[in-house]
């Protein structure tokens, strides 16, 4: 069986893989030029389902729970099971409540068990919820992992290409996102700000809550940290507002001044595709299938839906039509 996969973003990679380790010969068209710049490039990496139940619809947690055993025996190391912690400021612990009431698989924290799970807050705040059940990833670094892994198995990679003009396969599978152009999508744009400073340490993400704008701190490597993120209903890919910028950092900082000092490193913005519900698709198309709609949950759901994909063309008597 040979499969065109076109995007090489988060859906397109882990598509790749799993039809490739089920025998298929995989070509990858995407049309950067290179691996990134795009919204999975952008992503905060949280594989969070219990947190992300908060907001989201049952499915995304049970298709999420075996995201971080996926990355884990794909490429071993890249993911870290330290969980993700969940704060507010005093004067918000409505939030926290809220955040416990919504969500399940966490325990409650007092001030002392904050500060030894993360030394640098002590103090700092009064309760929290600790979610020890997740984990979390550099999306760059595990993209460029999966593609390296994906050429040692084989796949063809063709950059600065959308794919048309590439002849003899079997199947394709969509993976564009927005640039996919599905009416049924619409855009949801993210903001996020990298920043670097030695003067804090963080073990995992943490998640402050807000009830204007909530934002979640997701620890990198050499002290870098990916403070996001907006949720803007918008299609606009352009570059980060005024606006976000300041709400980002001004709450970073009130996270903790230590990031009163840090250096900005990046500011980026990318569009993720949704539909009407939030909650991702596997849909048949007339010579293969689109893996869409992953919203917020790219790195969490990719595997659970290249899963899928992976099915339905090994499998084809048992093909489903268009997504509810």
């Amino acid at each position: 069986m040979k499969v065109l996969v076109k995007g090489a973003g988060v859906a397109g990679l882990t598509a790749a893989y799993e039809l490739a380790r089920r025998g298929a010969a995989v070509t990858v068209a995407e049309v950067r030029p290179r691996l990134g710049g795009n919204a999975s490039w952008a992503a905060g990496g949280m594989l969070a389902p219990w947190c992300e139940r908060e907001s989201a619809e049952q499915p995304v947690l049970d298709l999420g729970r075996g995201a971080a055993d996926w990355w884990d025996a794909v490429l071993p190391g890249q993911a870290t099971r330290a969980g993700t912690l969940v704060v507010a400021a005093p004067r918000d612990a409505g939030e926290v409540d809220r955040f416990a009431n919504r969500t399940s698989g966490h325990r409650w924290l007092g001030e002392d068990d904050i500060a030894g799970l993360e030394p640098d807050l002590a103090g700092r705040f009064r309760r929290g919820l600790f979610f020890p059940g997740e984990a979390h990833l550099d999306p760059r670094r595990a993209m460029a992992a999966l593609h390296d892994k994906l050429v040692a198995m084989g796949v063809d990679f063709r950059f600065a290409t959308d794919g048309q003009g590439l002849a003899g396969f079997n199947y394709q599978v969509d993976c564009r996102g927005i640039a996919a152009g599905d009416a049924a999508l619409r855009g949801v744009r993210g903001e996020m700000l990298i920043l670097r400073t030695p003067d804090i340490s963080l073990s995992r993400p943490v998640r402050l809550l807000h009830p204007r704008f909530p934002l979640y701190i997701v620890p990198r490597a050499d002290h870098h940290f990916m403070v996001g993120a907006t949720m803007i209903e918008s299609d606009e890919a352009g570059p980060v507002t005024v606006r976000s910028m300041m709400e980002l950092a001004g709450a970073a900082f009130a996270f903790h001044p230590a990031f009163g000092e840090a250096a900005i490193v990046e500011m980026s913005a990318g569009v993720r595709p949704a539909f009407a519900d939030n909650l991702p698709c596997v849909e048949t198309l007339g010579n293969g299938v689109a893996i869409n709609g992953l919203y917020r949950h790219g790195f969490l759901l990719a595997p659970a839906m290249a899963r899928q994909a992976a099915d339905i063309l090994f499998n084809p008597d048992k093909r489903v039509g268009a997504c509810a």
